[in-house]
């Protein structure tokens, strides 16, 4: 899932990081670069308390959600992806039926695009992004 995140960089200090869409998430980094990627260690330590209070995990919105508000008025913003299917469970595995035209581009996807382990990781991020519409 794609989350955006605004960055904040005050004289003589670090760049701090805030994810609007997982409220009380937030991280920071030396350098820009380095905040970011801290910010996905954060979102993966408040995902797994998220799980472990049996609390539903969040859903990213489009930056334009989140532009009306003043408290990330001078930052910028960025687009972090990140995996949620560590955090949905248990895997079940199930058979499905797909045209064979629909699975052959879906594993030439898969092999292509590194984002995706395997052709269920696909499946299962199409199905949250779905979900996430409604």
């Amino acid at each position: 899932m794609k989350f955006p995140v605004v960055v904040h960089k005050d004289a003589d200090s670090d760049y701090s990081v805030t994810v609007p869409d997982v409220p009380g998430c937030f991280s920071a980094g030396g350098t820009f670069s380095e905040a970011l990627d801290n910010v996905r260690e954060a979102l993966s330590l408040h995902l797994e308390g998220l799980v472990a209070d049996q609390e539903p995990l969040p859903q990213a919105q489009e930056v334009d959600a989140h532009l009306d508000n003043p408290d990330f008025a001078s930052g910028v913003w960025a687009i972090i992806d990140f995996d949620l299917t560590p955090y949905l469970g248990k895997s079940v595995r199930f058979n499905a039926s797909l045209p064979e035209h629909l699975l052959q581009r879906i594993d030439e996807r898969v092999h292509k695009d590194h984002r995706y382990a395997s052709r269920s990781g696909f499946l299962a991020t199409a199905a949250l992004r779905e979900l996430s519409a409604l």
